[in-house]
């Protein structure tokens, strides 16, 4: 199987109204945009076990981006690139100047949240409630698009209530399409806006891979990642036979060591593969670093709890990170300590 990374990007023809600049680009497997997950920390974090994966902010509102504090919201380490902002809005204003701020910010793209089905969301009119609305999604897009000329996509699912159908899909994803847009990540479950948690739309409504598969077929020009339910590297792989992307969520807190051998599989990045211990021994500069600043040491390893799943000495280390990291004072050395203890429990 070829890998997307041997394959040359998509062009756009020359002649094409829109900007070339709005080309997506070739990343092949992501990590998603997960609230009170994917903050900077977390994302530093996974920059140490994977280089070439794309990481993605939490969705953060087009009201905060313009009248919140920015480096509190949005602000990144360079390590962190490549890196893309996911904001939630549907004012095609506003989001224009979003996507100026994500720019100027030194974002590598700028994602459009249009499949997170929370009250909170569908209350401020934009997630998973905007696929009812193609139209001004699309006006979203266009507006998004002219501010600025980092790629501007889309995450969206398959369907939402009764617009299921693979016809309402293929109307959604032609309309924003041609407003410009030429990535979407599609998460393939439908949302239920009514009746489900947010964390039972992720796992109630089943998977429909084979509608995201069609999509690709309908829209070859188009850069089609496919999301949802995917749990190691073998089989999201094997989704590039028929997608041009991975996009990986609750797997990639669950079990972040699980990319350690991401940028060989899916980039062909031959580089030597870090140990979990050396993972953990990475961030030791980092946090002293933060806590220099302020601040408390659990806001960083509450996202390292995992990174021995499955290994001897996780629970070990978990107790540790756990027990000690929301001390008053506590530092780098709880991670020295937890480091010596899994390396005297593996040797026992």
């Amino acid at each position: 199987m070829t890998r997307l990374s041997e394959l040359a990007p998509y062009e756009l023809d020359k002649s094409d109204h829109r900007s070339v600049s709005n080309k997506p680009r070739s990343y092949a497997l992501s990590i998603a945009p997960m609230m009170d997950r994917t903050d900077r920390h977390y994302r530093y974090f996974m920059r140490q076990i994977t280089k070439r994966t794309l990481l993605y902010t939490e969705m953060v509102t087009s009201a905060a981006i313009k009248h919140g504090d920015k480096e509190y919201l949005l602000g990144f380490s360079p390590s962190e690139k490549a890196i893309a902002l996911q904001v939630g809005g549907d004012n095609p204003q506003d989001l224009a100047e979003c996507a100026r701020i994500a720019e100027a910010m030194g974002y590598d793209e700028i994602n459009l949240n249009v499949g997170c089905p929370s009250d909170r969301v569908q209350s401020g009119h934009f997630g998973a409630c905007l696929m009812k609305t193609p139209d001004l999604v699309a006006k979203c897009i266009e507006a998004m698009i002219a501010a600025a000329t980092i790629p501007v996509s889309v995450k969206h699912r398959i369907g939402v209530d009764e617009l299921d159908r693979y016809e309402d899909m293929y109307n959604f994803v032609q309309t924003i399409s041609e407003a410009g847009c030429q990535r979407f990540s599609v998460h393939a479950r439908k949302a239920w806006l009514q009746g489900l948690s947010p964390k039972d739309n992720r796992e109630v409504p089943p998977l429909r891979y084979d509608d995201v598969y069609q999509l690709k077929r309908d829209f070859p020009h188009l850069f089609i990642e496919i999301n949802g339910g995917f749990k190691n590297l073998e089989d999201s792989y094997e989704q590039l036979q028929y997608v041009d992307a991975v996009m990986i969520g609750r797997a990639a807190y669950d079990n972040p060591y699980l990319f350690a051998k991401s940028d060989r599989l899916f980039f062909g990045d031959e580089s030597s593969v870090r140990s979990r211990i050396e993972v953990a021994e990475a961030m030791i500069d980092y946090i002293d670093m933060w806590r220099a600043k302020g601040l408390r040491l659990h806001k960083i390893t509450r996202h390292m709890l995992q990174l021995f799943h499955g290994q001897s000495g996780s629970r070990l280390w978990k107790r540790i990170l756990t027990d000690k990291s929301c001390q008053d004072g506590a530092g780098s050395e709880v991670i020295r300590e937890a480091i010596a203890a899994v390396q005297s429990s593996i040797t026992a």
